[in-house]
């Protein structure tokens, strides 16, 4: 856990510092608005829990539309196919870079998982993927496309199964 918690903190841009401060400044702003309108219980009390809902929900969900925004990529599946002799799969994709920086890189992650004729069990299944491979391309500069070959190993499924991809860029 402090692994993750040191490497998001090592990721963050100068985007993210001000969006995190402009929240807290937020949350400060309606807490002092409480503190002056202290004599309207509704009012102050409405001002407090706004406060809170913002310092809570802006920091998470700004973050996550934000990094959409400035690090857009499309990860598109060209192939994928089960190897006869070895227990893996060969995936064969491609990553766009859609946004306005170059990505010095990018992690493109590939899941397996099983496939059923019912929505709800698949919709399931996509969130315990059966095996998922991640590899990092490097360079990927502004509005280029560049293919890439992925193993996901060792795959022992022998029902029906599906592949998709993933990016996260930066």
């Amino acid at each position: 856990m402090k692994e993750k918690m040191v490497t998001f903190i090592n990721g963050l841009i100068l985007y993210d510092y001000i969006l995190f401060g402009a929240t807290l400044l937020l949350f400060l702003l309606f807490i002092i608005l409480a503190i002056v309108v202290r004599h309207r219980l509704g009012v102050a009390l409405f001002f407090i829990f706004f406060g809170f809902l913002l310092l809570f929900t802006l920091p998470t969900l700004g973050y996550i539309e934000m990094h959409k925004y400035l690090f857009k990529s499309t990860a598109t599946l060209t192939s994928q196919k089960l190897l006869s002799f070895s227990e893996a799969i060969v995936v064969k994709g491609e990553i766009t870079n859609e946004s306005k920086f170059d990505f010095s890189e990018c992690a493109i992650t590939a899941s397996a998982y099983k496939v059923s004729g019912n929505e709800l069990k698949d919709f399931l299944f996509k969130l315990k993927p059966l095996k998922k491979m991640t590899i990092v391309e490097n360079n990927i500069t502004k509005g280029s496309t560049k293919e890439f070959k992925l193993f996901i190993e060792p795959f022992r499924y022998a029902k029906d199964y599906n592949v998709s991809l993933e990016a996260t860029c930066r």
